[in-house]
């Protein structure tokens, strides 16, 4: 169990992180938290990424928390408890943040909000090795670490940096999720590689991580981050979906232990 005031009734964090940005994260830390709530777990979903919080776009969100004793009181949506700093500005405006503020920000969050009792608090880091991710490594020890990335090579060589980083830190680093992997097209039976392929594996090996998907570019997974309906509450049953119940399954069999 983990002792910081404010998470100390939250059994497991898994952080979602990106060497990157645009390879999918987001998308990625709200179905596996919907995937998680799904086989019965209690589950929170925290937007750490505090240069542009986007879950509350993805999950069609506009309640503003209350507050009670000086404590921030999460919003409900599909059966998660969903805190994100997009909560509390006007849509589009800008964050400006520098050094120290970020820390302060990340600790609020996780301090200053009644999470009460969860399973899993999933938080979704900004991308890259900055500050956020250094909080996150300094005050939650023991958090469990996802990595995302897309297959070419650019995207590999900076989740390279971001592993090493939370190395530097001893967290446990669950494995790898490969995202945009591939595209099957309704013409064709063979999948479409638009971004080249093994690359994910390739790291797999390279940093000794397990692989624990690859999820294919999906038009319903687009869709659902647009209109406020993720794919796991549209289309559980899906053939990206199912791997990312088979990925849940794997990062459970890791943590919850």
């Amino acid at each position: 169990m983990i002792t910081k005031q404010g998470i100390e009734n939250v059994a497991h964090v898994l952080a979602v992180a990106s060497g990157k940005g645009g390879v999918g994260k987001t998308t990625i830390a709200i179905n596996l938290a919907l995937a998680l709530q799904a086989k019965g777990y209690a589950v929170g979903l925290l937007d750490a990424d505090v240069y542009g919080p986007s879950i509350p776009v993805m999950l069609d969100l506009h309640e503003t928390p209350a507050w009670e004793d000086k404590t921030m009181i999460p919003v409900r949506k599909f059966g998660l408890t969903v805190m994100s700093l997009g909560m509390l500005s006007e849509q589009g405006q800008a964050f400006i943040w520098r050094g120290p503020m970020v820390g302060k920000a990340i600790n609020q969050l996780l301090g200053q909000v009644k999470w009460g009792a969860l399973d899993y608090l999933v938080v979704d880091l900004p991308p890259g090795t900055g500050d956020p991710s250094i909080t996150i490594a300094q005050t939650i020890p023991e958090a469990a670490v996802v990595m995302v990335t897309t297959p070419q090579e650019v995207a590999l060589a900076d989740v390279r940096r971001s592993v090493e980083l939370f190395r530097n830190y001893d967290l446990n680093i669950v494995g790898l999720v490969e995202n945009m992997s591939y595209f099957m097209c309704g013409h064709a039976a063979e999948p479409i590689e638009i971004f080249g392929s093994g690359g994910g594996l390739k790291l797999s090996e390279e940093l000794e991580l397990p692989l624990l998907g690859q999820i294919p570019l999906d038009l319903a997974i687009r869709a659902g981050g647009d209109n406020g309906h993720p794919l796991m509450t549209a289309s559980p049953d899906s053939e990206a979906g199912q791997i990312f119940q088979m990925i849940v399954d794997k990062v459970l069999e890791e943590v919850d232990h």
